[in-house]
């Protein structure tokens, strides 16, 4: 069979931020909560650390919906932000849909709220639409397991890419001697995964210490 392995391109790919609202949070219940706030935030910090065009998009947020965690306005105060009042799919939203064209870029980072149906619906118009998409597993939460994998086999049947939030960091950097790189990504692997941090932590005490280092 043939492949043609796709990879992220920071130079042309736009980083969506999808419905990640406060009142919504408790949804996501397949995670624990201080994850899903971590990799709501790790989501949004990409765009920022990568300098990539980033829009943001809210449903309902003035109801019991909430807004965006402040946090992540925080990070992107000139991002595109688009308000919506009714339609439960992003890309149903005139604005948004003319946002994410405006960027010219041909593929998309997808983070939402609940993987079912914020991230799934939108990610299916994308394909739809012609977008090459990778959406962040990890950003996106559901009621149960089970739930969340049959949304994201039904993404993959679409050719949607289903990463982590590990992966799509480092297809984004792709050299630690890159800029960004290992000076960026390693502070941002301390604060969002901790696994890693403390590798990082570890090699520079060993370098510290004179103690040779693989890394």
């Amino acid at each position: 069979m043939s492949f043609t392995y796709e990879r992220i391109d920071k130079n042309n790919v736009v980083l969506l931020v999808i419905d990640h609202q406060e009142g919504l949070f408790q949804l996501a219940r397949d995670q624990t909560p201080t994850n899903v706030k971590s990799n709501i935030l790790a989501h949004a910090e990409l765009g920022k650390i990568f300098n990539l065009p980033t829009i943001l998009t809210t449903s309902a947020e003035t109801g019991p919906n909430g807004p965006l965690p402040q946090e992540v306005t925080a990070m992107h105060p000139s991002a595109p932000y688009i308000k919506r009042n009714g339609e439960v799919n992003a890309w149903d939203n005139a604005e948004f849909q003319a946002a994410v064209k405006a960027t010219g870029k041909t593929q998309v980072i997808l983070g939402g709220i609940t993987t079912d149906v914020c991230t799934a619906f939108l990610a299916l118009s994308l394909r739809d639409a012609g977008f090459t998409v990778f959406a962040n597993s990890d950003s996106s939460g559901t009621f149960d397991v089970n739930t969340g994998a049959n949304a994201n086999d039904r993404m993959r049947a679409a050719g949607v890419h289903i990463l982590s939030l590990f992966a799509i960091s480092c297809e984004l950097m792709r050299d630690w001697r890159n800029t960004p790189g290992a000076k960026e990504m390693l502070p941002f692997f301390d604060r969002y995964i901790p696994e890693y941090g403390m590798l990082a932590r570890a090699h520079d005490a060993a370098v510290k210490n004179g103690v040779p280092s693989g890394l």
